[in-house]
């Protein structure tokens, strides 16, 4: 766990960790005005990249060093600074700067308000004293989940290498559920064939659905820490989350509902094992990934909320399913 006073340092306002003595040139401006200006306002502190603002202090672009000497001194600043700037918002936390450090791996990034004025910058300084306090402390394992991303999403690209990657452990929850319904079965004669055998295979069929929504859960914990979610960008996950655990889903119900079919030899009950692992496993996989991201978006804390919460939601889905595809596909009585 997280010491409090580092977690209480890395949620402090970014705006309260701003230099200001960056290099301020004008969007009107030629090479020569701007080396001029530069030569005449020296910063005291290091120049890393140079900052065009309009006349009322909006960031317009940044000038690369290069450019800036390379350039015929009557070029327009306009003419040759990158518009595309990365910023980071007033209302950053210090670890929402550290974030765009390790996800975009420049050496500055410029501050702004809402309305584009700029503020201030953060450079790598900030980045190396937090993981220099990291280092000094225990537990800094967890602060690297917290700044950095173990598994990152590139090795979740595709919805076929997500599921070579988790199903394997999904094995592990296959064999217990069997091996806890052959256990129940011992005791069918105490509650007869019909409907009842749907009892056999609930721990199996809720095992799997928790299983892959912690996964989810803590892919979406990891991944949250190299980029900030937008809603656009959850809709994008949780459609290849569902994929996946569509996929996930497929190949785990179809192994137990194998032994269904084998051990109790009844079609139906064979396709609600299929309908509500299946079901189930998709529904647990798309709320183990858009609550993280949902409670992240709604400034809450995701780390402890999200798992409890996911595995309440992913056991009721699930049940819900199941039993209602039983009421469908077998007799009653």
């Amino acid at each position: 766990m997280v010491a409090p006073n580092l977690s209480a340092s890395l949620n402090d306002p970014v705006k309260n960790h701003l230099r200001r003595d960056f290099v301020q040139l004008q969007v009107d401006q030629t090479v020569a005005e701007a080396l001029a200006n530069i030569r005449h306002k020296q910063p005291e502190g290091r120049i890393i990249y140079f900052y065009v603002l309009d006349g009322v202090g909006r960031l317009q672009g940044v000038l690369p060093t290069r450019r800036l000497l390379l350039n015929p001194l009557d070029t327009k600043l306009a003419d040759i600074m990158v518009r595309q700037v990365i910023t980071i918002p007033e209302s950053a936390t210090v670890l929402e700067a550290c974030e765009f450090f390790t996800l975009h791996r420049l050496l500055a990034f410029p501050v702004v308000d809402g309305e584009r004025r700029m503020l201030g910058i953060v450079d790598v300084e900030l980045y190396t004293e937090e993981l220099s306090d990291i280092d000094r402390r225990e537990g800094n394992e967890d602060l690297f989940q917290l700044i950095g991303v173990h598994l990152t999403e590139s090795q979740q690209a595709t919805p076929l290498i997500a599921f070579r990657q988790r199903f394997p452990w999904l094995l592990c929850n296959i064999a217990g559920g069997i091996v806890a319904a052959f256990l129940s079965g011992i005791y069918r004669h105490e509650l007869g064939w019909g409907e009842a055998v749907l009892a056999l295979f609930i721990p199996v069929v809720l095992a799997l659905a928790e299983s892959v929504s912690i996964q989810s859960v803590s892919l979406a914990l990891q991944t949250l820490h190299g980029q900030k979610p937008t809603w656009r960008t959850l809709l994008e996950k949780l459609r290849r989350e569902a994929t996946t655990g569509a996929i996930l889903g497929a190949a785990s119900g179809l192994l137990v509902a194998l032994v269904a079919l084998i051990w109790v030899q009844k079609g139906a009950v064979a396709l609600c094992i299929i309908g509500g692992i299946g079901g189930g496993i998709t529904i647990a996989a798309m709320v183990g990934l858009a609550l993280p991201n949902v409670l992240r978006l709604l400034r809450k804390d995701p780390q402890v909320a999200a798992g409890p919460i996911a595995l309440a939601l992913a056991d009721m889905a699930t049940l819900l399913l199941y039993f209602n595809l039983a009421r469908l596909l077998l007799p009653v009585g």
